[in-house]
């Protein structure tokens, strides 16, 4: 072999090197919560601890919400076990948390004081530590009340709220803080007499929930709930007094990510939820389930690139319908998980073609079932329990567990289950993924 013909074997052994490189770098960056903001720092590998956000139970335990840490680390020999537990002051109502985008601090929000509590989970993952609390959140915002968790955006957090401290009713706004805690700006959800010039103004309600952003779209899409009156009510008596029932967000809004401005509002009738951006550098499209009206709802960027939303499958056609709480969307945009209050089953379906999901597969997890996260490698999957404090079931319904599940494709099969009631740990809510080992972010990654 001449010297020409060893310089080129080099050369090509050397870009393959690079190539195989680039490809196991992406794999590494490239998990997660399937549901995270695209501008938060990743986790390199599988996850190591699950954070669980609690509500405090009284006369369970010492009664107050907390930041419960689960070992899930598939060789450590706590596998599947609380290895910190850090209470807050008082019950607040413990709801949604979220990430700074570097990963270092954890805001867990509360519904009804809207308090919110910022951890560290940076110095010792595996001990978070409170160190800051939000207490004046209403006075600061101009009156939004009800914050529904943290969304990481650059430098700052975006914290989407369910109420105002006028009526305590739906009507409310988006809330934005700097990483350190201090407030920058309060964007009110639009409403027919303050439409901030948003297409199909007859339509808003000014609701929100959820909010999530599709940046290379310059698209952040909000949803919509019901307010303090309501959340705050015990479910069996809101339910029967028509006038507060009246009161629930029928609504998604699609807003100018840039400049914070609202550009159309989408009728979705029976208050929709969570919203689950897909992943695809393509795939223009969100999902949402309606927690009222058990239907999945599909927002997408029609031909004319024009955002539309519109029906494409029922949850379930069990009569009265089964509260469809909180839907993950696997990596691949291939496979939808809807977690079911009502009924306490998890339903799988085939979304490859979002216009047209199909139930594949269902799963009874507990007399009741909330939030469901999962894995970036779609492996993995962990329920909670507890919607609201309010709200839960009651007696030997009234279950408030973590349960982990395997997927492998085909069906879920139980890994480990935790009992918070045994463990005098409260009511599991929203549950986030911590690691000791952080890599970038995923438009980071694009760029590069």
């Amino acid at each position: 072999m001449n010297t020409s013909h060893k310089c080129q074997l080099h050369i090509i052994k050397i870009l393959l090197a690079l190539v195989g490189a680039a490809l196991a770098l992406t794999q590494v960056v490239r998990a997660d919560e399937t549901c995270s903001s695209p501008y938060l720092a990743r986790i390199d590998g599988q996850e190591e601890f699950v954070y669980v956000w609690s509500l405090g139970v009284e006369g369970l335990g010492d009664g107050a919400d907390k930041l419960v840490t689960v070992d899930v680390k598939p060789d450590s020999p706590n596998y599947g076990k609380v290895i910190s537990s850090v209470p807050v002051d008082g019950r607040n109502e413990a709801h949604h948390a979220g990430f700074t985008d570097d990963r270092r601090q954890l805001w867990c929000a509360a519904l009804e004081t809207s308090r919110v509590f910022i951890f560290d989970v940076h110095t010792d993952p595996a001990k978070p530590k409170l160190t800051k609390t939000i207490d004046n959140f209403a006075e600061t915002t101009g009156g939004a009340i009800g914050p529904h968790g943290a969304y990481a955006l650059p430098g700052r957090v975006l914290i989407p709220c369910l109420s105002n401290a006028t009526d305590k009713g739906g009507r409310t706004a988006l809330v934005e803080y700097s990483n350190d805690g201090n407030y920058i700006a309060t964007h009110w959800l639009p409403t027919k007499d303050v439409a901030r010039g948003a297409a199909n103004a007859e339509l808003a309600d000014g609701y929100g929930y959820d909010a999530r952003v599709l940046p290379r779209k310059n698209a952040l899409l909000t949803s919509s709930f019901t307010g303090w009156n309501n959340y705050t009510t015990d479910f069996g008596k809101m339910t029967a007094d028509p006038e507060a029932m009246k009161h629930f967000g029928n609504t998604m809004v699609m807003w100018d990510f840039h400049t914070r401005q609202p550009k159309k509002v989408f009728g979705v009738p029976g208050a929709p939820l969570e919203i689950r951006w897909a992943w695809g550098d393509k795939h223009n499209y969100a999902f949402t389930a309606t927690a009222l009206g058990s239907k999945l709802w599909l927002v997408y960027a029609d031909d004319r690139g024009e955002w539309q939303a519109k029906e494409v499958a029922p949850v379930s056609n069990v009569k009265g319908g089964v509260l469809p709480v909180d839907i993950s969307l696997s990596a691949d945009d291939k496979t939808l998980f809807v977690s079911c209050f009502g009924d306490g089953k998890c339903r799988v379906f085939d979304v490859s073609d979002p216009h047209h999901p199909k139930q594949i597969y269902e799963k009874q997890i507990g007399k009741q079932v909330n939030m469901v996260s999962q894995s970036w490698d779609g492996k993995r999957l962990y329920f909670t329990s507890s919607l609201l404090a309010h709200w839960d079931k009651q007696g030997a319904d009234n279950e408030q567990f973590l349960r982990a599940y395997a997927w492998d494709g085909k069906e879920l099969k139980p890994r480990f289950d935790l009992d918070f009631t045994a463990l005098k740990l409260g009511r599991p809510h929203h549950m986030l993924f911590g690691s000791t080992k952080i890599g970038p972010n995923r438009t980071t990654l694009a760029a590069k």
